[in-house]
């Protein structure tokens, strides 16, 4: 059961208009935030790809990592990765990989040492001014993808 008072309100805001049960009601409303977060990541950077290609990095924060998002899915979680062999992914999606790749351990998707890179094994803890920069996609994708459990699933919708 969620601890988040407010978001229990509103499931039971939705219990009382709907007649569904809590689970139901907390589920309909997951799926519904699911959704919306992959409708905004999808008009963020559906168009900037282009046989799975960027033309150039966003200047917009919250684009940016919406694309970094997507650059990650071509990532194999828990999987270390030599610098050239990320490159080699980068070089995949813009001429720019060094630009790329720092971009990914900035924004703590990729964690760098000894000259190796691997995805994270959690997603980041964001503040609330970095939660405005970031699309809510990562919060429903991320966490997944990191363990495993979701890896591609934003490439296989598209």
């Amino acid at each position: 059961m969620t601890r988040n008072s407010d978001f229990k309100q509103v499931v039971r805001a939705r219990m009382a208009a709907t007649g569904e049960g809590y689970t139901a009601a907390r589920a309909a409303l997951e799926r519904e935030a699911y959704d919306a977060a992959r409708a905004e990541q999808q008009r963020l950077v559906g168009r900037l790809f282009t046989g799975g290609r960027i033309e150039r990095v966003p200047a917009k924060r919250k684009v940016r990592a919406g694309v970094l998002l997507e650059v990650l899915s071509r990532f194999e979680p828990g999987r270390d990765y030599s610098e050239p062999e990320v490159n080699e992914v980068l070089l995949g999606v813009h001429e720019d990989f060094a630009y790329l790749r720092r971009e990914l351990v900035n924004y703590h998707y990729l964690e760098r040492g000894d000259g190796r890179y691997r995805t994270a094994s959690q997603a980041p803890p964001r503040t609330a001014v970095e939660r405005q920069e970031i699309p809510a996609w990562e919060a429903h994708w991320l966490p997944g993808f990191l363990s495993g459990e979701g890896a591609g699933a934003f490439r296989r919708g598209r």
